[in-house]
């Protein structure tokens, strides 16, 4: 029988977005000494250390970290909790033994926890059930826990995972407890019960090398680095290694430095064994799925199995008037270059080159996966246009199926029938309702994902900015119904120029703007939303005519009402087939894929004839 290693722990942690999993990693590494930032550095959720995480408050890349107790080396990994990240945590739960699924004492379990609970005991992982967020004043325990031994059973748990231990904590106030009733002082009851319940890594040193590489990184001096856990062998520095590629193909390497997670830094070790989680160095052409292996006895692992896109966008160069003004980086070649390094390390994203100059399709797993890649894209500063994104779909036993999501939906009970009404014109499929407290309710719906673009921004109008909506990916069903089109038409400038504040206010009473006086204005950019349901050509930049006349009505002030600003995912929403989402490292702009009015015209009209 093949041995355990007690000195070692790998755990992760899993949950819905923002139900505490970085901040409760915070409070571990506090408690166990691995916390030391300078104090010019401060700053919260430790392990957000890309700059978009930060801002957004969610974990986007798994992130490897220990903490040392009672002898033993706990290492853990912080997986995001948004199901359009979910590349990450299938390749994560690879590296681990069992995991910690965070459930918020309020909300309890969310469409995410499904999710990512689902992979963790499909894996055969050991589960340990931690209520957090129990410093909350409506805090409700008993329920959240019920709620989780629901889902529990609901995906098919063992008997064995069905026993989880349940533990209470506040990450934010650094405590756990084995009782609701019983405020913890310190995070010491988790410590021993993860010691205590997740089992050791199966190690035997006796067997040849065989290490999976689940995520990687990239150093200026080594390369690209290769980062795993080593299910059998030893691995030192120095060592020759095969790397067993999923199609066959083998390769030899040289290993030119190996590294373990120390706290929140990796160190350089001499030697690593089965069950821990290193960093290689010096594996060139290495790729997430890869096997490190002994060249004398070179076995493959079981390769990754990685769930397909279900949304593509097409990336093309930016060929607007405006083009170049912001960006660094606007050519094909530069934007081909840029997308062929991202797929290397996003094992989510699909990439193909389309016919014409710099035009891709980029498939990824749902438009917040897209729309952080724009966003990364345009701070590095480069230039793109991007289309609207659009189903994959699959094709089985001549029945076309599409993506679909489950909705999870938080109203006012004033607002239902809105919701109910506006979700059921989107093709949605009520699977519960129930009531939240004397005034709110929670809908969940089955709904086709072409039809959820869109209607995030028409929740916030419809409930005037209260209503909640979390969604993850449900699966695939037969296609049925029409695509939800937007409402409304446009506004598209006539010509180029600076917008004036006299054409502004003439066209504010009729629409809603998106831009403000003196802002570059090109033909076919949109400016604004229509009333109506056509689209109309406009021209924001006329200026007051001069004369001798002088009266009262004449040299009224203006008044506009400020733009409607919209952020990346909005405007990717908002755009119909036709349109395109100008993206630069200052700017945002919605314009028509065919500038010219007249172009337009005859397009149209060929689209009709045809």
């Amino acid at each position: 029988m093949t041995p355990r290693r007690e000195d070692i722990r790998n755990i992760a942690i899993v949950a819905h977005v923002d139900h505490g999993k970085t901040t409760l990693v915070d409070a571990m590494l506090k408690q166990t000494g691995e916390f030391h930032v300078k104090a010019e550095a401060a700053q919260e959720q430790v392990l957000d250390s890309n700059e978009l995480e930060r801002e957004r408050g969610i974990t986007i890349l798994a992130k490897n970290t220990s903490v040392p107790y009672r002898g033993a080396t706990i290492n853990i990994v912080d997986t995001p909790g948004h199901a359009d990240f979910g590349s990450e945590v299938e390749r994560i739960l690879r590296m681990v033994d069992g995991v910690l699924l965070l459930v918020d004492a309020q909300d309890g379990p969310m469409p995410q926890t499904k999710f990512v609970l689902r992979k963790s005991l499909g894996l055969g992982l050991s589960p340990i059930v931690v209520i957090n967020k129990m410093d909350r004043p409506n805090a409700r325990p008993t329920q959240a826990l019920n709620d989780v031994f629901s889902l529990f059973i609901d995906l098919g748990a063992t008997d064995p995972q069905m026993d989880f231990p349940v533990l209470y904590a506040s990450g934010k106030d650094g405590w756990s407890s084995r009782d609701a009733s019983r405020r913890g002082s310190d995070l010491q009851p988790l410590f021993e019960t993860i010691l205590g319940h997740v089992p050791g890594p199966l190690a035997d040193p006796a067997k040849p090398l065989q290490m999976l590489v689940t995520m990687l990184d990239h150093s200026n001096y080594f390369g690209r680095i290769g980062i795993g856990r080593i299910y059998g062998g030893r691995i030192r520095k120095a060592d020759t290694v095969a790397l067993l590629k999923p199609d066959g193909q083998t390769l030899t390497a040289k290993v030119t430095q190996l590294m373990g997670h120390f706290g929140l830094e990796r160190r350089e070790v001499a030697e690593a064994r089965a069950g821990d989680i290193v960093a290689v160095a010096g594996l060139e052409g290495v790729d997430v799925g890869d096997t490190v292996a002994s060249p004398e006895s070179a076995e493959r692992l079981p390769p990754l199995a990685i769930e397909e896109p279900t949304l593509s966008m097409e990336f093309s160069v930016n060929d607007s008037p405006l083009a170049g003004k912001d960006g660094k980086f606007v050519t094909s070649r530069q934007l081909r270059a840029r997308l062929l390094k991202e797929r290397e390390t996003n094992v989510g994203l699909r990439l193909e080159e389309l016919p014409g100059e710099g035009r891709f399709k980029v498939a990824g797993r749902g438009e917040l996966h897209l729309a952080i890649l724009i966003e990364t894209m345009r701070r590095e500063g480069y230039e793109l246009s991007v289309s609207r994104p659009e189903v994959i779909l699959k094709e089985e036993g001549g029945v076309k199926l599409e993506p679909v999501e489950h909705l999870v939906v938080d109203v006012e009970t004033q607002h239902q029938g809105a919701a109910l009404e506006c979700l059921g014109r989107r093709g949605g499929r009520m699977k519960n309702m129930h009531a939240e407290g004397t005034t709110h309710l929670r809908l969940e719906y089955v709904i086709p994902t072409r039809n959820l673009m869109g209607f995030k921004s028409e929740l916030m109008n419809m409930t005037r900015g209260t209503g909640l909506m979390h969604h993850s990916f449900h699966g695939y069903a037969p296609k049925t119904g029409e695509t939800a089109r937007r409402p409304t038409g446009v506004l598209v400038a006539k010509g180029a120029g600076a917008t004036t504040g006299y054409a502004l206010d003439n066209l504010q009473t009729h629409c809603t703007l998106f831009v403000k006086p003196g802002v570059p204005v090109y033909e076919g950019m949109i400016v604004g939303q229509n009333c109506r349901e056509n689209d109309l050509v406009v021209n924001p930049c006329k200026a007051k005519a001069m004369s001798n006349m002088r009266s009262k009505a004449s040299d009224e002030a203006i008044h506009l009402t400020p733009p409607r600003e919209m952020t990346l995912e909005a405007a990717i929403e908002y755009i119909e087939p036709d349109e395109l989402v100008e993206v630069t490292p200052k700017n945002l702009r919605l314009r028509k894929v065919i500038l010219k009015r007249s172009a337009r015209k005859r397009a149209s009209k060929k689209e009709e004839e045809g």
